[in-house]
């Protein structure tokens, strides 16, 4: 089995531990174990659990960043690409437990993590913006760049393990809420209708 094969396992088996449980609690012996390997045979790949994180939040990041450029690019309408923000297994990818345990033991990856979001991932939605404009779905007395001012805040400020921690909803409840309260003020009456419509096909 070639060393590439070795460290996949690895990979993965981590990253299955760490979104299942948190970061925190998860200890080498058992990553090892799920992969059958020696402790000292996974330390060869991955000297500390801290740089094994580093590489299963580097991976989850770039999944995401090419998901999102792919929904954002694609040639489909407005309300189609919003949908599919809203039903994707984007925001699952990281669950709270992660993403709380990176944000307490981890502070300046999880600076990484927020700077991606915003520099990388909220940055690519202006392209959904434009689009909106180019359609006419936007309405015409709201400003987009405030417009998306607003929404980067809102993500920045709920999207938080602290913030989560206190609510009852998931991560991925407070993303969909957030894309539907914000969306359904901005969009005109037709563009609204349809991104409605949309929304309770899909999640029916």
């Amino acid at each position: 089995m070639s060393e590439n094969v070795d460290e996949t396992r690895i990979i993965e088996a981590a990253s299955e531990r760490f979104m299942d449980t948190g970061f925190n609690k998860v200890t080498m012996d058992e990553i090892a174990s799920d992969v059958g390997m020696s402790k000292k045979t996974v330390y060869k790949f991955f000297p500390s659990k801290e740089a094994l994180l580093k590489v299963v939040v580097s991976i989850h990041t770039r999944n995401i960043e090419r998901e999102v450029h792919e929904i954002v690019q694609s040639e489909k309408a407005l309300d189609e690409k919003l949908i599919t923000l809203l039903v994707g297994k984007i925001v699952r990818k990281m669950s709270r437990p992660f993403m709380a345990d990176v944000q307490r033991f981890a502070p300046s990856l999880w600076k990484e993590i927020e700077t991606f979001r915003r520099e990388r991932i909220l940055s690519q939605l202006q392209q959904i913006f434009k689009q909106a404009k180019n359609e006419g779905s936007f309405r015409e007395d709201v400003d987009p760049d405030l417009f998306f001012l607003v929404m980067m805040t809102t993500i920045q400020g709920i999207m938080n393990p602290q913030v989560l921690s206190q609510q009852p909803f998931s991560a991925e409840a407070a993303f969909r809420g957030i894309f539907k309260i914000l969306y359904s003020g901005v969009l005109t009456d037709d563009a609204r209708r349809r991104f409605e419509l949309n929304n309770e096909n899909l999640l029916s």
